[in-house]
């Protein structure tokens, strides 16, 4: 069984709701989730991109080093727990493994070289009782 589900690029910015309508007409996309802070695509192609809210995003400057990491890795997982000890297995540290309890519990992590990447809770697939 694998122990990734799924992943995105996720790009952080000031309004998600605005960069997803450019993403969702540039690769034909429809809406897979939005929330208060995040709003996911998939393309037509199979692209999944993920734009998450940062009031203080700015523009990256990249090739210049200022500002100019504006993207992390996100991954999609059963179980947070089973995972996390995979990751420090592999040689990855815990950067915020405090996530917020909940259907959409998240925890940040940093691979080897540093980058960070964000370990999600597979949402819940039932539908709601009630």
């Amino acid at each position: 069984m694998a122990l990734v589900n799924a992943g995105f690029v996720v790009l952080d910015c000031a309004e998600p709701e605005k960069l997803a309508e450019f993403y969702k007409g540039l690769l034909d996309a429809e809406e897979t989730l939005a929330t208060a802070n995040r709003v996911e695509v998939t393309g037509a192609g199979g692209t999944r991109l993920a734009f998450r809210r940062d009031m203080n995003a700015t523009p990256p400057s990249w090739p210049r080093p200022e500002n100019s990491l504006q993207a992390h890795l996100d991954f999609l997982v059963e179980d947070l727990d089973e995972a996390e000890r995979r990751v420090v297995s592999l040689g990855g540290r815990p950067l915020d493994a405090k996530g917020a309890p909940g259907p959409y519990e998240e925890r940040g992590y940093a691979d080897p070289a540093g980058h960070s990447f964000t370990l999600r809770r597979l949402p819940p697939t039932a539908p709601k009782q009630g």
